[in-house]
């Protein structure tokens, strides 16, 4: 027992550090982006509108950021941007490349904040999300944006809350804040989940599917189902799996037309895979996208040729969809050298 106690100890000293380590990189890399002139905003022709809470009374989680081209004709089509981070870290000021990079193209950007884990465990940050998206439906055509034109996306822990939002709007649902969203019947024009982990209950699979699979990375996606799900087994969790949802239930409207991307060095890669079956079973539109040799989330580097490429295919898929008449298109995505 003392060595199980042991043993147990050091996994989760383990765990800890890794994750204390990779938290810290992806922080001081974003805060060291933001200081280069060129991430500024206002040079790529976008303004920010920062910090407009979405929930009245809400704490700093409950915040949103607009990004818009400045000298475009509105109203714009929309693309609500999630954040990830496995649900524990990062934010929307963490994630203002993605916004600038979209808002260039000539959209109208909704950048959100969400509570984080495991503070604040599932299901806050679904719940703010659909908080959020409701605020957008009402609030966003005073700033130029056309709710009725509107695109969700997110990478990794943002894609599973993103494809979360899309069967709120699909599927009926017993929780009071879903049950809001569905009855809104204000399904989104098009859905770009990247590089997603979209069933958060069996991480183990990933090891199974992949002994070869290494302790660290391992250990990074482990963190997520323990800290954002917690011990809380009397909770329904569906929401946490939108994928399962996807796989097992014909949705009560039709799902929007879907663009996924992975690389296929990625160990998520196969829930993007699954994700383009469980679709193609349901008869929706969908593009599915694999990036040879790239890593996670390899779009946020947006100076390396196969970022660029993804980036192409994401304006094209959505100029077929939600084109965005009257915006100015940059040739490339935004990033500080640009």
């Amino acid at each position: 027992m003392t060595g199980r106690r042991v043993g147990l100890g050091w996994e989760s000293f383990r765990r800890g550090a890794g994750a204390f380590a990779v938290d810290g990189f992806f922080r001081a890399a974003s805060n060291l982006g933001r200081l280069h002139p060129r991430a500024k905003p206002q040079h790529h022709g976008v303004e920010r509108l920062a910090d407009i809470p979405y929930r009245a009374g809400g704490d700093r989680y409950h915040r949103l950021d607009i990004y818009r081209p400045r000298h475009a004709h509105g109203p714009l089509p929309v693309v609500f941007y999630v954040h990830g981070g496995g649900f524990r870290i990062l934010s929307k000021d963490t994630h203002y490349v993605m916004a600038l990079a979209f808002a260039r193209a000539g959209y109208l950007v909704v950048n959100v904040d969400y509570r984080l884990a495991p503070r604040d465990p599932y299901p806050a940050a679904v719940q703010d999300c659909a908080e959020a998206y409701g605020w957008v439906l009402d609030h966003v055509e005073r700033h130029g944006g056309d709710p009725s034109r509107m695109a969700v996306a997110g990478e990794s822990a943002g894609a599973n809350l993103v494809s979360a939002l899309v069967a709120m709007c699909c599927y009926p649902r017993p929780e009071p804040w879903a049950e809001a969203v569905f009855r809104r019947d204000a399904v989104p024009r098009a859905w770009l989940p990247y590089c997603g982990l979209l069933q958060v209950t069996d991480c183990e699979r990933f090891r199974r599917n992949k002994p070869t699979l290494s302790t660290f990375i391992n250990d990074r996606l482990m963190e997520v189902p323990h800290a954002y799900l917690g011990e809380r087994p009397s909770i329904d969790t569906s929401l946490a799996d939108p994928l399962l949802m996807f796989e097992q239930a014909e949705p009560i409207r039709p799902l929007p037309p879907c663009f996924a991307t992975v690389g296929t060095a990625d160990p998520l890669l196969d829930d993007t895979r699954r994700l383009g079956r469980a679709l193609e079973a349901r008869g929706s539109l969908a593009e599915v996208r694999f990036y040879p040799g790239e890593i996670h989330a390899f779009h946020a580097f947006v100076w390396r040729k196969a970022a660029r490429r993804c980036w192409r295919d994401t304006y094209r898929f959505l100029d077929e969809h939600l084109p965005a008449r009257g915006g100015h298109r940059a040739p490339n995505p935004v990033h500080p050298g640009a």
